[in-house]
């Protein structure tokens, strides 16, 4: 199963909104606001590499308060 990490910056004050709606989002699988560069990390899975692909670009991407991100796809599950 495809899966990948998105870190997210949201505009200032808005983290926990973009929070809630990351949850609520399918294929979402965690979401977590963290220090740093980035103030969101989300786990994304999906059945294939086009509906990730979908789902980063479309349903994360597209949120109104999400300034930037950057996505890193996972490339070996032998661990999970």
């Amino acid at each position: 199963m495809p899966a990948a990490f998105v870190l997210v910056n949201a505009e200032i004050g808005s983290e926990d909104d973009v929070l809630e709606e990351l949850k609520s989002t399918r294929g979402v699988v965690g979401a977590w606001i963290v220090y740093g560069v980035y103030d969101i990390v989300a786990k994304i899975e999906a059945d294939t590499m086009e509906k990730l692909k979908e789902v980063i670009t479309t349903n994360i991407r597209g949120l109104e308060n999400v300034r930037s991100t950057l996505t890193m796809i996972v490339v070996d599950t032998a661990n999970q």
